[in-house]
């Protein structure tokens, strides 16, 4: 079976033998297809499906000729909506990798990498947010997930614009003192938000750059800064509303269920986030279990594929033991 976790920044891949065994492994680049198209980012995922194939002593054939695995589970990044999932699963099954392909979007190899059993909620709080969830019936719950036109809320990209929002309307006299308007310039060694605002617009200081701001936002946060924690306060209330919708659409709101937080937000694991949305997830969802997800996505990439062709839990817990 082979296994394919792609995400932005990052593509791993697996071939694993039927009894859990990792047979061989390789990691390459993102996963981009908004920016270089469907064909040149499932040829990027071929270079390392080549490389993870070499390292268990095997050989990628062309198309048409023997397959490398029976079948391929492939979680990849913006496959946000179904007719993504279908467009890029006809992508990757084009390749002949293997007699079988499903494609999902990456946060549901997180989701299932952070439980036992395909059942429960996963939240997804990195550059940007996302939830999934899931049942052992293959129900599902999603959202589009592709940002304020689908009512999406946060993530380091969102909190860092939020961030600077706030702090340059204190600085202006258009909003309330925070400390964000001195903390935020700062990071950069700059005086003011008027010189963040300008070095920000002329590019003096990269876009890519601005997510270094969110973790200076908890900073402030955990010093008390009021509007900060308004900000962190309202990232904790979106990851809830996300998992308990997503609960109740599969009918576990009053049963219990995990729910599992990812990505590089829920990672740092900030007190006062953690601490907020673990309050609010219990009034909303009593009988839910979070915790914050440490295997990596390919794992549950590959769980998926022992799913998807029923290998026993023995074969399960070998594959999960070698990424513990």
């Amino acid at each position: 079976m082979l296994a394919v976790d792609a995400g932005n920044s990052k593509t791993d891949v697996a071939l694993v033998a039927a009894d859990g065994t990792v047979l061989g492994a390789a990691r390459g680049g993102g996963f981009q297809p908004p920016t270089v198209g469907i064909a040149a980012a499932v040829a990027t995922v071929a270079e390392i499906v080549e490389r993870a194939a070499a390292a268990a002593g095997l050989r990628v054939e062309e198309p048409g000729g023997r397959p490398l695995a029976a079948h391929t589970s492939a979680c990849l990044a913006n496959a946000d909506l179904p007719v993504e999932e279908r467009q890029l699963e006809a992508a990757v099954h084009a390749r002949g990798w293997a007699r079988s392909t499903r494609v999902a979007n990456d946060t549901f190899a997180i989701l299932r990498a952070g439980v036992d059993e395909p059942r429960g909620v996963a939240v997804v709080c990195g550059a940007g947010i996302n939830c999934v969830g899931m049942l052992p019936d293959g129900r599902t719950a999603r959202f589009p997930a592709i940002g304020k036109i689908s009512g999406d809320w946060g993530g380091g990209s969102g909190l860092a614009e939020e961030a600077l929002y706030y702090a340059a309307r204190a600085e202006d006299g258009r909003g309330e003192p925070t400390a964000l308007a001195a903390t935020l310039p700062a990071h950069f060694g700059l005086g003011s938000m008027y010189a963040l605002i300008e070095a920000l617009h002329l590019e003096r200081i990269a876009p890519a750059r601005r997510h270094e701001l969110t973790p200076v936002l908890f900073t402030t946060s955990d010093a008390g800064d009021a509007v900060a924690r308004r900000i962190v306060d309202r990232q904790a209330e979106e990851i809830v509303a996300l998992a308990a919708v997503a609960l109740g659409r599969l009918g576990l709101l009053d049963e219990e269920a995990d729910v599992v937080l990812g990505g590089g937000i829920m990672a740092a694991g900030n007190p006062y986030l953690m601490d907020g949305l673990t309050e609010r997830l219990a009034s909303r969802a009593p009988k839910a279990r979070p915790h914050v997800v440490t295997a990596p996505p390919v794992l549950g990439a590959a769980l998926l594929g022992l799913d998807h062709t029923a290998a026993p839990a023995e074969s399960h817990a070998r594959l999960r033991a070698h990424y513990s």
